[in-house]
């Protein structure tokens, strides 16, 4: 599988880790969270997931206030919750 915008796709021979990593920037502020391919059960199901949790993300911080050009503290704690919980 390819990696696309936002998501890159872990896999290495000798790693504990194998599955997507999401990752993306907004006015200075970079979000990440990882999927796993052994918690969502296969390299596919764990891509479907991080693309949920991407668009998701993204409608959230494209609607969200600005503060001088940065995100606001709240829209911040509110980005990182969201990716905490899922």
């Amino acid at each position: 599988m390819k990696s696309k915008k936002n998501l890159t796709r872990f896999t290495y021979e000798n790693a504990a880790f194998e599955g997507w990593r999401l990752c993306i920037s907004r006015s200075g502020t970079t979000f990440t969270k990882y999927f796993p391919d052994k918690k969502f059960g296969g390299p596919r199901k764990s891509l479907v997931a991080a693309e949920k949790i991407l668009e998701e993300l993204k409608g959230l911080l494209e609607s969200a206030p600005r503060v001088k050009g940065k995100l606001s503290p709240a829209t911040i704690k509110k980005s990182e919750l969201f990716l905490s919980k899922t």
